[in-house]
């Protein structure tokens, strides 16, 4: 059963190295997952996923000690998933559900993917050791019933459950964004916004994938997990952090 949830969003930027001189920039929001991390540690969590999006061929689940890189990003810094463990594969949901909704098997070595990363990083940051850890890359393109049921796959894998949920917004709030500017970007944020704030999970799997897909959110589909998991779970939402520093929106949210 899920406990607890952390929302955070995934740009390697929140990486002071790789950030360099617009580090300061994201300082709150960096403050703001510490925050969230913490309370997932409150939770006293039997099992940790760490949920995010990946690209094509990067999808599927990471055991605990998978390890990451931000070489793509011109910085010398690698992180690990955890510290590996003899029951890495212990709490996969026993469904077999990943594979069969086309989510991929475990990782078979792969390094983990981009956001991931900035997860093991934050955890690492944290000083994470309070439950095992398993990671879990979901296809941007999977639909929300097969992302709902993902999610309900790791809330019955163990007694107390939480996830760590990596996922941006929309990255077309301004001209300068990665995607331009697209007048749709504002509301579709301010939906989600109120929806990972309020633990609204009926709302957060309403978001439309299309939609998604051309606003250039990286965090429909994990949050669409996080709806699956949360469902029946009688959690409370509290959003930490909101803003769309370089056109793109991030989130911060704690369920509990």
């Amino acid at each position: 059963m899920l406990v607890a949830a952390a929302v955070c969003p995934c740009p390697p930027l929140l990486v002071p190295e790789v950030a360099t001189g617009a580090a300061p920039e994201l300082d709150a929001a960096r403050t703001a997952c510490a925050d969230a991390v913490g309370l997932l540690a409150a939770a006293r969590p039997d099992r940790l996923y760490v949920v995010g999006p990946a690209p094509g061929g990067a999808n599927g689940v990471y055991p605990a000690g998978t390890a990451g890189s931000f070489a793509g990003f011109g910085v010398d810094l690698s992180v690990r998933l955890g510290e590996g463990s003899a029951d890495e594969g212990a709490g996969r949901p026993a469904d077999g559900r990943s594979a069969e909704a086309g989510e991929g098997g475990p990782a078979d070595g792969r390094p983990l993917p981009s956001s991931l990363s900035v997860a093991a990083w934050l955890l690492g940051r944290a000083g994470w050791a309070d439950a095992p850890i398993e990671g879990l890359g979901v296809d941007e393109a999977a639909t929300p019933d097969v992302c709902a049921g993902l999610g309900r796959g790791l809330a019955d894998s163990a007694a107390r459950v939480a996830l760590l949920v990596m996922g941006d917004g929309s990255a077309c709030r301004t001209v300068k964004a990665p995607g331009y500017l697209d007048e749709r970007a504002a509301g579709f944020d301010a939906e989600a916004a109120r929806a990972l704030g309020t633990a609204d999970t009926a709302a957060l799997l309403a978001l439309e994938p299309e939609l998604a897909y051309e606003l250039k959110v990286a965090g429909r589909a994990p949050w669409q997990v996080l709806a699956g998991a949360a469902e029946g779970a009688g959690l409370d939402g509290r959003l930490l952090f909101e803003d769309a520093p370089y056109g793109v929106g991030y989130f911060v949210a704690a369920w509990s």
